[in-house]
């Protein structure tokens, strides 16, 4: 399963990175819009994935310069790409759930843990502190996302009151880690990025 990885250059470390590191920007009718699943025409210009470099980038009007026009920037561009990325991971979630490869609630993740079912899991942000230390005791060695709250979760889902998801291993369990480290990522001030 050898797939050639694919590089482009950060155009504001001057870096050459995977694709999967960075995030795609293109211009269309002379504006600037994110093209995280790569579908808009034009040539695209990336970010290193994390909201530091992404305003940066923007500070220095490094779109503009790179593709030499005065592109249209929303006001609320930092946010809606956030969001874009946020709904991506939540989306991903919603397609495990509905594969059956995720379960929720503390006792079901704790015995799919037992039986060496899980691949990752998901801990509301909001989570109360005992709970997360349990979780943390039986999960070992286990990585443990915090990026949503129950709220989040629960309307990501179409749940009530989902605090702690075990995503199981399976085929999606990769597409769904995929987007959650982006928008961990993305959340970083830079310095966590490989």
């Amino acid at each position: 399963m050898s797939r050639e990885t694919i590089e482009r250059k950060c155009i504001l470390e001057g870096n050459v990175k995977p694709q999967s590191e960075l995030l795609r920007f293109v211009e269309l009718n002379n504006a600037l819009l994110p093209d995280f699943n790569k579908k808009l025409p034009g040539k695209g210009m990336y970010i290193t994935n994390n909201r530091f470099s992404l305003e940066k980038a923007l500070e220095k009007k490094l779109f503009h310069k790179v593709s030499r026009h005065n592109l249209k920037i929303a006001e609320d561009f930092m946010e809606m790409v956030e969001g874009l990325i946020k709904r991506k991971a939540l989306d991903s979630l919603n397609l495990a759930r509905k594969s059956g490869a995720l379960v929720t609630g503390f006792e079901k993740v704790k015995e799919a843990v037992k039986k060496n079912k899980v691949s990752f899991i998901i801990e509301a942000t909001d989570a109360g502190a005992d709970g997360k230390e349990k979780v943390a005791l039986f999960a070992k060695n286990i990585e443990i996302f915090n990026l949503f709250s129950i709220d989040e979760l629960d309307m990501g889902l179409n749940k009530e009151n989902t605090v702690h998801i075990a995503i199981l291993k399976s085929d999606i369990a990769t597409m769904v880690y995929q987007n959650l480290k982006r928008y961990q990522n993305f959340l970083s001030n830079g310095e966590d990025n490989k």
